[in-house]
């Protein structure tokens, strides 16, 4: 599975997960202010003394509490990172030592990886003060996709990403095409197939569709145009240009772990 880490992190976590990296917003376009409470999960690296740069994306879904991918906190401990070491940044475009940080503490996941039908690919990051001046994303109800599935409007659904991660804007070629800014960009794709854990989106630019790149892993998919987060980034194609496969926000596992945290709809 090749998750959507950034691609400063790329060599070290490819070797400490043993797994390809995931990908940052393709054929989309700069988000300005269209989603204010979609951030960026940031660290020093080296821990503790390096420069604190992006890690991957995520959503505010309460004052406190910041949705990310498992994947994307779950080897923290194995690298020494304190799990009150980490920060966010909710800056449309991140400048190291520039823009405004928050400092929190990640939660990793216990359950990440243990269900091949889901992989539990869901963390959140509580923040030490709250975010008084954006308002938090919603969380879907319990089933709703299934619903949404089973009344047949599932397939005319658009999706839209949100992440600070790597950019394509080029159809051609393979990963040649790919440029990092570490600015919060936006894309929408269609829906493609829903499974026990996943929603797969398209991302093909051929037809019209955008999707997530390396970086954008934990950031969020909303359901169209509304501020209900369905779905967080985990995985896709090595040249991010085919299917977004997202983990599933409505599910009963996604729900357990985050009730610990948020009160659920």
């Amino acid at each position: 599975m090749k998750h959507k880490f950034p691609v400063l992190l790329t060599v070290f976590l490819a070797a400490l997960l043993a797994v390809s990296p995931a990908l940052a917003i393709t054929f989309g376009e700069l988000d300005g202010e269209r989603h204010p409470n979609v951030g960026a999960l940031l660290v020093a690296w080296p821990y503790p003394d390096g420069p604190v740069d992006i890690v991957c994306s995520g959503t505010l879904i309460s004052p406190t509490v910041f949705l990310t991918a498992a994947h994307c906190v779950n080897w923290m401990p194995g690298a020494g990172i304190d799990p009150n070491g980490v920060y966010v940044t909710f800056d449309t475009e991140y400048v190291i030592g520039g823009s405004a940080i928050h400092r929190g503490t990640y939660y990793t996941n216990p359950n990440y990886g243990h269900d091949n039908a889901n992989l539990n690919d869901v963390a959140v990051v509580v923040l030490d003060e709250p975010i008084t001046d954006i308002v938090p994303a919603v969380l879907p109800t319990a089933g709703l996709l299934d619903e949404l599935k089973a009344a047949g409007v599932l397939k005319d659904q658009p999706f839209v990403a949100v992440g600070y991660g790597t950019v394509r804007d080029d159809k051609t070629g393979g990963p040649h095409p790919l440029y990092w800014e570490g600015k919060r960009r936006f894309a929408t794709g269609t829906y493609n197939a829903l499974n026990k854990g996943w929603l797969r989106i398209s991302m093909n630019p051929s037809t019209g569709d955008g999707g997530t790149c390396y970086g954008d892993s934990g950031g969020p998919h909303f359901l169209g145009d509304t501020n209900m987060v369905v779905s967080v980034t985990v995985t896709g194609d090595i040249t991010c240009r085919a299917t977004d496969v997202t983990y599933r926000l409505d599910i009963e596992s996604a729900r357990a772990y985050l009730a610990q945290f948020v009160q659920l709809p």
